[in-house]
């Protein structure tokens, strides 16, 4: 028996009208994707089989590419992977309860995006001590070209800095030519800079499962 379809979500954003992003979401062939309105807000949503979607590479990358072609014309409040809705009313329900926290974070991020920056050390290039004060140092002098600053937890044993900078769009060639600069500066460093992302460590909001619950993020410290 065919399971029953779901609406699945890949962000929130500021809309009055509908709009649609293409064949580009989860599954095999891309499902089409598009959004559900209520009022001034829109869930960015394809249609999907019933239940959480397995977090296959295939499917984390289509998520990603959906919300990256959203974030080329919108600011976007990102879902977290596999939040599912069993209509369009859930949906609904979703964007009219929490309606006002939507609407000030968006605005809020509004003509923003999320780059990131991670620093790694080599223990026979660099003493740890000398490449976590030069991390910091890059994080201050990136710090006046960005809105805001999250120091997250790094990952790995090599990994002295995980930062994600809210930078505003027109800012953008300006933050990218600062940090090519400072790559050839700390070039012991090995900086991997990545984005433009959806602001999830700047959204105050974060959506993910349960459908029925808007969390607040936990601080990463």
């Amino acid at each position: 028996m065919a399971r029953t379809p779901s609406l699945y979500l890949y962000g929130v954003l500021r809309a009055t009208e509908e709009q649609s992003f293409g064949a580009i979401g989860l599954g095999t062939p891309p499902a089409l994707v598009e959004t559900v309105l209520h009022g001034n807000l829109a869930a960015v949503v394809s249609e999907g089989p019933a239940g959480v979607p397995d977090p296959t590479r295939d499917h984390l990358i289509a998520h990603q590419r959906v919300q990256e072609a959203v974030l080329r014309e919108h600011t976007l409040l990102p879902a977290a992977f596999g939040l599912t809705f069993r209509d369009r009313e859930q949906v609904v329900e979703l964007l009219r309860s929490g309606h006002d926290a939507f609407t000030g974070v968006l605005a809020r991020l509004e003509g923003h995006i999320e780059l990131g920056l991670k620093v790694l050390w080599d223990q026979d290039v660099i003493s740890r001590e000398v490449a976590e004060h030069d991390a910091q140092a890059l994080v201050e002098e990136l710090r006046p070209q960005a809105t805001a600053v999250r120091v997250v937890s790094p990952l790995g044993e090599r990994m002295v800095l995980n930062a994600a900078f809210l930078v505003a769009r027109e800012q953008e060639a300006a933050f990218d030519a600062k940090v090519r600069s400072l790559a050839a500066r700390f070039e012991r460093l090995a900086l991997l800079y990545t984005g433009p992302w959806a602001p999830y460590h700047f959204a105050d909001i974060l959506l993910r499962q349960e459908p029925e619950t808007a969390e607040l993020p936990e601080d990463p410290g």
